[in-house]
Protein backbone atom coordinates (compact mmCIF):
# COMPACT_ATOMS: atom_id res chain seq x y z
CA UNK A 1 0.00 0.00 0.00
CA UNK A 2 1.14 3.57 -0.51
CA UNK A 3 2.15 6.07 2.16
CA UNK A 4 -1.08 5.87 4.13
CA UNK A 5 -2.84 9.07 5.19
CA UNK A 6 -4.03 8.84 8.81
CA UNK A 7 -6.33 11.30 10.59
CA UNK A 8 -5.86 11.49 14.39
CA UNK A 9 -8.83 13.00 16.26
CA UNK A 10 -8.30 13.75 19.97
CA UNK A 11 -9.02 16.79 22.14
CA UNK A 12 -5.96 16.17 24.35
CA UNK A 13 -3.01 17.95 22.67
CA UNK A 14 -0.32 15.82 24.35
CA UNK A 15 -1.85 12.56 23.14
CA UNK A 16 -2.65 14.01 19.73
CA UNK A 17 0.91 15.21 19.10
CA UNK A 18 2.52 12.07 20.55
CA UNK A 19 0.50 9.79 18.27
CA UNK A 20 1.30 12.01 15.29
CA UNK A 21 5.05 11.93 16.02
CA UNK A 22 5.04 8.15 16.38
CA UNK A 23 3.16 7.60 13.13
CA UNK A 24 5.24 10.12 11.19
CA UNK A 25 8.40 8.35 12.40
CA UNK A 26 6.96 5.20 10.84
CA UNK A 27 6.60 6.96 7.50
CA UNK A 28 2.88 7.73 7.53
CA UNK A 29 1.26 10.95 6.33
CA UNK A 30 -0.59 12.28 9.40
CA UNK A 31 -3.15 15.02 10.01
CA UNK A 32 -4.66 15.91 13.38
CA UNK A 33 -7.97 17.36 14.53
CA UNK A 34 -8.47 18.84 18.00
CA UNK A 35 -12.25 18.37 18.15
CA UNK A 36 -15.22 16.93 16.31
CA UNK A 37 -15.84 19.93 14.08
CA UNK A 38 -12.20 20.05 12.94
CA UNK A 39 -12.43 16.32 12.24
CA UNK A 40 -15.48 16.86 10.02
CA UNK A 41 -13.59 19.45 7.98
CA UNK A 42 -10.46 17.30 7.61
CA UNK A 43 -12.50 14.23 6.69
CA UNK A 44 -14.42 16.17 4.03
CA UNK A 45 -11.35 17.85 2.52
CA UNK A 46 -9.27 14.70 2.09
CA UNK A 47 -10.37 11.09 2.45
CA UNK A 48 -8.10 9.33 4.97
CA UNK A 49 -6.91 5.73 4.77
CA UNK A 50 -7.44 5.36 8.53
CA UNK A 51 -8.97 7.40 11.37
CA UNK A 52 -7.91 7.16 15.03
CA UNK A 53 -10.96 8.61 16.79
CA UNK A 54 -11.33 9.65 20.42
CA UNK A 55 -14.78 9.06 21.93
CA UNK A 56 -15.10 11.81 24.51
CA UNK A 57 -14.70 15.33 23.08
CA UNK A 58 -16.30 18.60 24.25
CA UNK A 59 -18.20 19.58 21.09
CA UNK A 60 -19.09 16.44 19.11
CA UNK A 61 -18.42 12.97 20.52
CA UNK A 62 -16.73 10.25 18.51
CA UNK A 63 -19.81 8.03 18.32
CA UNK A 64 -21.74 10.86 16.64
CA UNK A 65 -18.95 11.29 14.07
CA UNK A 66 -18.77 7.56 13.52
CA UNK A 67 -22.53 7.46 12.94
CA UNK A 68 -22.30 10.33 10.41
CA UNK A 69 -19.41 8.78 8.50
CA UNK A 70 -20.96 5.32 8.38
CA UNK A 71 -24.33 6.52 7.05
CA UNK A 72 -25.22 5.94 3.41
CA UNK A 73 -22.90 3.43 1.74
CA UNK A 74 -20.93 2.77 4.91
CA UNK A 75 -17.39 3.66 5.94
CA UNK A 76 -14.83 4.32 3.21
CA UNK A 77 -11.89 3.63 5.53
CA UNK A 78 -11.23 1.73 8.78
CA UNK A 79 -11.81 3.68 12.01
CA UNK A 80 -10.15 2.77 15.31
CA UNK A 81 -12.02 4.20 18.30
CA UNK A 82 -9.99 5.23 21.38
CA UNK A 83 -11.22 6.02 24.89
CA UNK A 84 -9.69 6.61 28.31
CA UNK A 85 -12.84 5.47 30.12
CA UNK A 86 -14.88 3.41 27.75
CA UNK A 87 -17.66 1.03 28.60
CA UNK A 88 -18.85 -2.24 27.13
CA UNK A 89 -21.92 -0.44 25.76
CA UNK A 90 -19.75 2.15 24.00
CA UNK A 91 -17.55 -0.55 22.49
CA UNK A 92 -20.60 -2.46 21.24
CA UNK A 93 -22.11 0.69 19.72
CA UNK A 94 -18.83 1.59 17.99
CA UNK A 95 -18.52 -1.91 16.57
CA UNK A 96 -22.14 -1.86 15.40
CA UNK A 97 -21.46 1.36 13.52
CA UNK A 98 -18.52 -0.23 11.72
CA UNK A 99 -15.46 0.66 13.81
CA UNK A 100 -12.51 -1.61 13.05
CA UNK A 101 -11.43 -1.81 16.71
CA UNK A 102 -11.99 -0.25 20.11
CA UNK A 103 -8.92 0.41 22.30
CA UNK A 104 -8.43 1.77 25.80
CA UNK A 105 -6.06 4.68 26.48
CA UNK A 106 -3.25 4.85 27.39
CA UNK A 107 -2.12 2.60 24.55
CA UNK A 108 1.40 1.23 24.20
CA UNK A 109 3.59 2.01 21.20
CA UNK A 110 3.67 -1.63 20.10
CA UNK A 111 -0.10 -1.99 20.44
CA UNK A 112 -0.73 1.24 18.51
CA UNK A 113 1.48 0.25 15.59
CA UNK A 114 0.04 -3.26 15.53
CA UNK A 115 -3.56 -2.00 15.34
CA UNK A 116 -2.66 0.62 12.72
CA UNK A 117 -1.02 -2.07 10.58
CA UNK A 118 -3.98 -4.43 10.91
CA UNK A 119 -6.49 -1.69 10.12
CA UNK A 120 -4.59 -0.52 7.03
CA UNK A 121 -4.26 -4.11 5.81
CA UNK A 122 -8.01 -4.55 6.19
CA UNK A 123 -8.67 -1.31 4.32
CA UNK A 124 -6.27 -2.38 1.59
CA UNK A 125 -8.05 -5.70 1.07
CA UNK A 126 -11.30 -3.79 0.67
CA UNK A 127 -9.69 -1.45 -1.84
CA UNK A 128 -8.36 -4.41 -3.80
CA UNK A 129 -11.90 -5.59 -4.39
CA UNK A 130 -13.09 -2.20 -5.57
CA UNK A 131 -13.12 -1.05 -9.16
CA UNK A 132 -10.28 1.27 -10.06
CA UNK A 133 -10.84 4.83 -8.95
CA UNK A 134 -9.58 6.30 -12.25
CA UNK A 135 -12.15 8.85 -13.31
CA UNK A 136 -13.66 8.00 -16.67
CA UNK A 137 -13.27 11.65 -17.68
CA UNK A 138 -9.45 11.69 -17.43
CA UNK A 139 -9.43 13.83 -14.29
CA UNK A 140 -5.79 14.46 -13.29
CA UNK A 141 -4.80 12.60 -10.13
CA UNK A 142 -3.30 14.24 -7.06
CA UNK A 143 -4.62 15.70 -3.81
CA UNK A 144 -1.75 18.15 -3.33
CA UNK A 145 -2.26 21.90 -3.58
CA UNK A 146 -0.72 22.22 -7.06
CA UNK A 147 -3.05 19.64 -8.61
CA UNK A 148 -6.10 20.94 -6.80
CA UNK A 149 -5.42 24.37 -8.30
CA UNK A 150 -4.83 22.87 -11.76
CA UNK A 151 -8.16 20.99 -11.65
CA UNK A 152 -9.96 24.16 -10.54
CA UNK A 153 -8.48 26.21 -13.40
CA UNK A 154 -9.18 23.40 -15.90
CA UNK A 155 -12.86 23.28 -14.95
CA UNK A 156 -13.05 27.05 -15.30
CA UNK A 157 -11.42 26.84 -18.74
CA UNK A 158 -13.93 24.16 -19.79
CA UNK A 159 -16.79 26.61 -19.24
CA UNK A 160 -15.54 28.86 -22.04
CA UNK A 161 -14.88 28.44 -25.77
CA UNK A 162 -11.54 30.25 -25.75
CA UNK A 163 -8.29 28.55 -26.87
CA UNK A 164 -6.30 26.80 -24.13
CA UNK A 165 -2.53 26.28 -24.11
CA UNK A 166 -1.24 23.56 -21.78
CA UNK A 167 2.47 23.70 -21.00
CA UNK A 168 4.52 21.10 -19.19
CA UNK A 169 7.37 18.65 -19.50
CA UNK A 170 7.11 15.49 -21.58
CA UNK A 171 5.27 12.72 -19.79
CA UNK A 172 3.39 15.13 -17.51
CA UNK A 173 -0.06 14.31 -18.96
CA UNK A 174 -0.80 17.23 -21.27
CA UNK A 175 -3.08 15.30 -23.63
CA UNK A 176 -4.85 13.70 -20.67
CA UNK A 177 -5.59 17.17 -19.28
CA UNK A 178 -6.85 18.31 -22.69
CA UNK A 179 -9.25 15.35 -22.78
CA UNK A 180 -10.41 16.23 -19.26
CA UNK A 181 -11.22 19.81 -20.33
CA UNK A 182 -13.05 18.50 -23.41
CA UNK A 183 -15.05 16.09 -21.24
CA UNK A 184 -15.96 18.85 -18.78
CA UNK A 185 -17.15 21.20 -21.53
CA UNK A 186 -20.55 21.33 -23.22
CA UNK A 187 -19.09 20.08 -26.49
CA UNK A 188 -20.43 16.67 -27.47
CA UNK A 189 -18.36 16.30 -30.64
CA UNK A 190 -15.14 14.39 -31.15
CA UNK A 191 -11.77 14.99 -29.55
CA UNK A 192 -9.51 15.07 -32.63
CA UNK A 193 -5.73 15.04 -32.30
CA UNK A 194 -3.60 16.76 -34.93
CA UNK A 195 -1.02 14.24 -36.20
CA UNK A 196 2.35 15.82 -36.91
CA UNK A 197 3.21 13.12 -39.44
CA UNK A 198 0.38 14.43 -41.66
CA UNK A 199 1.82 17.95 -41.83
CA UNK A 200 3.76 17.44 -45.06
CA UNK A 201 3.83 20.31 -47.59
CA UNK A 202 1.91 18.56 -50.41
CA UNK A 203 -1.08 17.48 -48.34
CA UNK A 204 -1.20 19.70 -45.24
CA UNK A 205 -3.95 21.95 -46.64
CA UNK A 206 -6.18 18.97 -47.45
CA UNK A 207 -5.43 17.33 -44.10
CA UNK A 208 -6.46 20.41 -42.14
CA UNK A 209 -9.30 21.83 -44.25
CA UNK A 210 -10.41 18.94 -46.46
CA UNK A 211 -10.77 18.78 -50.22
CA UNK A 212 -10.09 16.25 -52.95
CA UNK A 213 -7.00 14.16 -53.45
CA UNK A 214 -5.71 11.60 -55.90
CA UNK A 215 -6.47 11.08 -59.58
CA UNK A 216 -10.09 10.20 -58.86
CA UNK A 217 -10.64 13.28 -56.75
CA UNK A 218 -11.56 11.39 -53.59
CA UNK A 219 -13.24 13.71 -51.07
CA UNK A 220 -11.29 14.12 -47.84
CA UNK A 221 -12.84 15.49 -44.65
CA UNK A 222 -10.49 17.98 -43.03
CA UNK A 223 -9.32 17.84 -39.43
CA UNK A 224 -11.34 20.87 -38.35
CA UNK A 225 -14.48 19.59 -40.04
CA UNK A 226 -14.12 16.22 -38.30
CA UNK A 227 -13.96 18.05 -35.00
CA UNK A 228 -17.17 20.02 -35.64
CA UNK A 229 -18.89 20.56 -32.31
CA UNK A 230 -15.88 19.08 -30.54
CA UNK A 231 -12.23 19.81 -29.84
CA UNK A 232 -9.05 19.95 -31.92
CA UNK A 233 -5.97 19.13 -29.86
CA UNK A 234 -2.65 20.42 -31.22
CA UNK A 235 0.22 18.66 -29.40
CA UNK A 236 3.80 19.95 -29.26
CA UNK A 237 3.03 23.37 -30.71
CA UNK A 238 6.74 24.21 -30.88
CA UNK A 239 7.32 21.43 -33.42
CA UNK A 240 4.88 22.76 -36.06
CA UNK A 241 6.67 24.43 -38.95
CA UNK A 242 6.25 25.86 -42.44
CA UNK A 243 2.93 25.63 -44.27
CA UNK A 244 1.16 24.07 -41.30
CA UNK A 245 1.97 27.08 -39.13
CA UNK A 246 0.76 29.42 -41.84
CA UNK A 247 -2.53 27.58 -42.45
CA UNK A 248 -3.42 27.22 -38.77
CA UNK A 249 -2.68 30.90 -38.27
CA UNK A 250 -4.90 31.79 -41.24
CA UNK A 251 -7.73 29.65 -39.86
CA UNK A 252 -7.57 31.44 -36.51
CA UNK A 253 -7.39 34.83 -38.23
CA UNK A 254 -10.50 33.95 -40.26
CA UNK A 255 -12.33 33.14 -37.05
CA UNK A 256 -11.16 36.33 -35.33
CA UNK A 257 -12.27 38.58 -38.20
CA UNK A 258 -15.52 36.61 -38.72
CA UNK A 259 -14.69 36.00 -42.39
CA UNK A 260 -17.29 33.88 -44.13
CA UNK A 261 -14.77 31.34 -45.36
CA UNK A 262 -14.62 27.58 -45.17
CA UNK A 263 -11.62 27.77 -42.87
CA UNK A 264 -13.29 30.35 -40.63
CA UNK A 265 -16.48 28.30 -40.36
CA UNK A 266 -14.52 25.15 -39.59
CA UNK A 267 -12.45 26.71 -36.81
CA UNK A 268 -15.42 28.57 -35.34
CA UNK A 269 -17.25 25.29 -34.83
CA UNK A 270 -14.59 23.60 -32.72
CA UNK A 271 -12.61 24.22 -29.56
CA UNK A 272 -8.82 24.57 -29.80
CA UNK A 273 -6.56 23.13 -27.10
CA UNK A 274 -2.81 23.06 -27.64
CA UNK A 275 0.17 21.79 -25.70
CA UNK A 276 3.82 22.75 -25.64
CA UNK A 277 7.01 22.30 -23.67
CA UNK A 278 7.89 24.70 -20.87
CA UNK A 279 10.30 26.60 -23.14
CA UNK A 280 7.70 27.50 -25.80
CA UNK A 281 7.95 31.27 -25.21
CA UNK A 282 11.72 31.21 -25.68
CA UNK A 283 11.35 29.24 -28.94
CA UNK A 284 8.56 31.49 -30.17
CA UNK A 285 10.69 34.59 -29.63
CA UNK A 286 13.02 33.32 -32.38
CA UNK A 287 10.25 32.49 -34.89
CA UNK A 288 7.86 35.27 -35.85
CA UNK A 289 5.08 33.02 -37.17
CA UNK A 290 5.30 30.64 -34.20
CA UNK A 291 5.21 33.66 -31.91
CA UNK A 292 2.06 34.92 -33.61
CA UNK A 293 0.38 31.52 -33.31
CA UNK A 294 1.51 31.20 -29.70
CA UNK A 295 -0.24 34.42 -28.74
CA UNK A 296 -3.40 33.39 -30.59
CA UNK A 297 -3.56 30.06 -28.74
CA UNK A 298 -2.32 31.17 -25.32
CA UNK A 299 -5.59 32.80 -24.26
CA UNK A 300 -6.23 30.48 -21.30
CA UNK A 301 -2.81 29.20 -20.13
CA UNK A 302 -2.51 26.11 -17.94
CA UNK A 303 0.78 24.74 -16.63
CA UNK A 304 1.14 21.14 -15.42
CA UNK A 305 3.71 20.88 -12.61
CA UNK A 306 6.48 18.32 -13.00
CA UNK A 307 6.06 15.26 -10.79
CA UNK A 308 9.22 16.15 -8.84
CA UNK A 309 7.47 19.40 -7.83
CA UNK A 310 4.59 17.49 -6.21
CA UNK A 311 6.07 14.37 -4.55
CA UNK A 312 3.12 14.28 -2.14
CA UNK A 313 1.01 12.99 -5.07
CA UNK A 314 3.28 10.01 -5.86
CA UNK A 315 1.63 7.57 -3.37
CA UNK A 316 -1.82 8.40 -4.73
CA UNK A 317 -0.65 7.84 -8.32
CA UNK A 318 1.01 4.54 -7.39
CA UNK A 319 -2.14 3.35 -5.64
CA UNK A 320 -4.22 4.30 -8.65
CA UNK A 321 -1.95 2.46 -11.10
CA UNK A 322 -1.61 -0.60 -8.84
CA UNK A 323 -5.40 -0.86 -8.58
CA UNK A 324 -6.33 -0.04 -12.17
CA UNK A 325 -3.82 -2.19 -14.08
CA UNK A 326 -5.26 -5.52 -12.81
CA UNK A 327 -8.66 -4.53 -14.22
CA UNK A 328 -7.50 -2.90 -17.46
CA UNK A 329 -4.41 -4.91 -18.37
CA UNK A 330 -4.89 -8.19 -16.52
CA UNK A 331 -1.81 -7.65 -14.37
CA UNK A 332 -1.59 -9.12 -10.85
CA UNK A 333 -2.57 -6.89 -7.95
CA UNK A 334 0.31 -6.06 -5.60
CA UNK A 335 0.33 -3.38 -2.90
CA UNK A 336 3.42 -1.24 -2.37
CA UNK A 337 5.11 -1.17 1.03
CA UNK A 338 5.45 2.13 2.87
CA UNK A 339 9.24 2.02 2.38
CA UNK A 340 8.77 1.43 -1.36
CA UNK A 341 6.40 4.38 -1.55
CA UNK A 342 8.85 6.63 0.28
CA UNK A 343 11.61 5.64 -2.13
CA UNK A 344 9.38 6.50 -5.09
CA UNK A 345 8.53 9.85 -3.53
CA UNK A 346 12.23 10.68 -3.38
CA UNK A 347 12.93 9.85 -7.04
CA UNK A 348 13.40 12.86 -9.35
CA UNK A 349 11.03 11.53 -12.10
CA UNK A 350 12.52 13.19 -15.19
CA UNK A 351 9.92 11.28 -17.23
CA UNK A 352 7.10 12.48 -14.94
CA UNK A 353 3.88 10.46 -14.56
CA UNK A 354 4.60 8.45 -17.71
CA UNK A 355 7.83 7.18 -16.14
CA UNK A 356 6.03 6.32 -12.88
CA UNK A 357 3.24 4.56 -14.75
CA UNK A 358 5.72 2.44 -16.73
CA UNK A 359 7.64 1.55 -13.57
CA UNK A 360 4.49 0.33 -11.78
CA UNK A 361 3.55 -1.73 -14.86
CA UNK A 362 7.00 -3.28 -14.88
CA UNK A 363 6.89 -4.17 -11.18
CA UNK A 364 3.43 -5.74 -11.46
CA UNK A 365 4.24 -7.66 -14.65
CA UNK A 366 7.71 -8.96 -13.76
CA UNK A 367 7.69 -9.01 -9.95
CA UNK A 368 6.80 -11.73 -7.48
CA UNK A 369 3.91 -11.96 -5.04
CA UNK A 370 2.91 -9.96 -1.99
CA UNK A 371 3.99 -6.41 -1.28
CA UNK A 372 6.30 -4.61 -3.66
CA UNK A 373 9.41 -4.04 -1.54
CA UNK A 374 11.86 -1.16 -1.54
CA UNK A 375 14.53 -3.55 -2.90
CA UNK A 376 12.38 -4.29 -5.97
CA UNK A 377 11.86 -0.58 -6.49
CA UNK A 378 15.61 0.11 -6.23
CA UNK A 379 16.36 -2.65 -8.76
CA UNK A 380 13.73 -1.34 -11.17
CA UNK A 381 15.07 2.21 -10.94
CA UNK A 382 18.60 0.95 -11.67
CA UNK A 383 17.32 -0.84 -14.78
CA UNK A 384 15.79 2.42 -15.97
CA UNK A 385 18.66 4.88 -15.49
CA UNK A 386 18.05 8.58 -15.87
CA UNK A 387 19.32 10.09 -19.11
CA UNK A 388 22.11 12.56 -18.27
CA UNK A 389 20.50 15.12 -20.58
CA UNK A 390 17.29 14.98 -18.57
CA UNK A 391 18.99 16.06 -15.37
CA UNK A 392 20.15 19.51 -14.33
CA UNK A 393 23.87 19.14 -13.58
CA UNK A 394 24.29 22.61 -12.09
CA UNK A 395 22.51 21.78 -8.83
CA UNK A 396 21.00 18.81 -6.97
CA UNK A 397 17.46 17.95 -8.14
CA UNK A 398 16.03 18.35 -4.63
CA UNK A 399 16.74 22.10 -4.84
CA UNK A 400 13.47 22.31 -6.78
CA UNK A 401 11.46 20.59 -4.03
CA UNK A 402 9.62 22.07 -1.05
CA UNK A 403 11.76 22.14 2.11
CA UNK A 404 10.30 19.01 3.70
CA UNK A 405 10.70 16.85 0.58
CA UNK A 406 14.17 18.29 -0.09
CA UNK A 407 15.24 17.43 3.44
CA UNK A 408 13.94 13.87 3.07
CA UNK A 409 15.84 13.38 -0.18
CA UNK A 410 19.06 14.84 1.27
CA UNK A 411 18.78 12.70 4.41
CA UNK A 412 18.24 9.59 2.30
CA UNK A 413 21.28 10.19 0.08
CA UNK A 414 23.38 11.20 3.09
CA UNK A 415 22.50 8.06 5.09
CA UNK A 416 23.09 5.74 2.12
CA UNK A 417 26.54 7.30 1.61
CA UNK A 418 27.41 7.04 5.31
CA UNK A 419 26.09 3.46 5.47
CA UNK A 420 28.44 2.42 2.68
CA UNK A 421 31.24 4.22 4.50
CA UNK A 422 30.38 2.19 7.61
CA UNK A 423 30.59 -1.06 5.66
CA UNK A 424 26.90 -1.77 6.14
CA UNK A 425 27.09 -1.62 9.94
CA UNK A 426 24.06 0.17 11.38
CA UNK A 427 25.86 0.44 14.72
CA UNK A 428 28.82 2.26 13.16
CA UNK A 429 26.42 4.40 11.16
CA UNK A 430 24.63 5.43 14.37
CA UNK A 431 27.94 6.49 15.92
CA UNK A 432 29.01 8.30 12.75
CA UNK A 433 25.84 10.38 12.39
CA UNK A 434 25.24 10.82 16.13
CA UNK A 435 21.86 9.09 16.35
CA UNK A 436 20.43 6.55 18.77
CA UNK A 437 20.23 3.19 16.99
CA UNK A 438 16.47 2.61 17.49
CA UNK A 439 15.66 6.06 16.13
CA UNK A 440 18.07 5.48 13.25
CA UNK A 441 16.29 2.26 12.28
CA UNK A 442 12.99 4.18 12.20
CA UNK A 443 14.55 6.95 10.14
CA UNK A 444 15.98 4.45 7.61
CA UNK A 445 12.58 2.76 7.34
CA UNK A 446 10.76 6.07 6.88
CA UNK A 447 13.16 7.13 4.12
CA UNK A 448 12.89 3.80 2.33
CA UNK A 449 16.54 2.87 2.96
CA UNK A 450 17.14 -0.87 3.27
CA UNK A 451 20.50 -1.41 5.05
CA UNK A 452 21.10 -4.66 3.16
CA UNK A 453 20.75 -3.22 -0.34
CA UNK A 454 22.08 0.26 0.43
CA UNK A 455 25.36 -1.03 1.87
CA UNK A 456 26.07 -3.02 -1.27
CA UNK A 457 27.15 -6.00 0.85
CA UNK A 458 23.91 -7.93 0.59
CA UNK A 459 23.43 -8.01 4.34
CA UNK A 460 23.07 -5.48 7.11
CA UNK A 461 25.42 -5.69 10.07
CA UNK A 462 24.49 -4.72 13.59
Amino acid sequence: MDQAYILVVDDEPDIRELVRDILEDEGFDVATAKNGEAARVSFANRAPDLVLLDIWMPDVDGITLLREWSSGDGLDCPIVVMSGHGSVETAIEATRLGAFDFVQKPISLAKLLSIVGQALDAGQKTAKQQVSRLPANNEPIGSGALMQLLRKKSRQAAEHELPVLITGEKGSGRENLARFIHGQSKRAGEFVVLEHCELIPDTVHTYLLGGKEGARGKKVTGLFERAAGGTVFIPELQEIQGDALKIIDQILESTRTANDTKSGEAAANCRLISSAGPNILELASNDERLQQLYYRLNVLPLQIPALRERPEDVPELVRHYAESFPNRENLPYRPFSVAAQNRLRNHSWPGNTRELRNLVQQLLALGGEGEVSVIEVEDALKQNPVEPSMMTPQRPPFFDLPLREAREQFEREYLIYKLKEAGGSVGKLAESVGMERTHLYRKLRALGVDPKSASGSGEARK
